[in-house]
């Protein structure tokens, strides 16, 4: 599994995050903000060349508390894990670059 194209209501906890093993990727934001879709292209790029790291979109918005635990406050972020803890965040990201590299970081 790697790159998700769709933003999805919160399925994990933050308990359930904070206890996986390896790399990971989550990335808060909705399907309807310009800022998430300008951004798919290089999330996608940068996924694509990692199809073993989890790539988990959350949608994010009132009444989401994950993306409070994480202190989220503009979207898209996404936000780097490696056996459950944060390594990086990138927060709007502009080119596929900067991904790959966080992601070269955290495996």
């Amino acid at each position: 599994m790697s790159y998700t194209s769709r933003y999805t209501p919160q399925t994990l906890s933050r308990d359930e995050l904070d206890q996986t093993t390896g790399p990971m990727v989550i990335e808060f934001g909705t399907n309807w903000c310009g800022f998430c879709r300008g951004a798919q292209a290089y999330i996608k790029a940068a996924m694509d060349n990692y199809p073993d790291v989890p790539h988990v979109k959350v949608e994010d918005g009132k009444g989401r508390r994950l993306g409070r635990t994480f202190g989220v406050k503009l979207w898209p972020t996404l936000i780097f894990l490696k056996d459950g803890k944060e390594m990086a965040r990138l927060v709007r990201p502009e080119n596929s670059g900067d991904i790959e590299g966080v992601l070269i970081k955290i495996l």
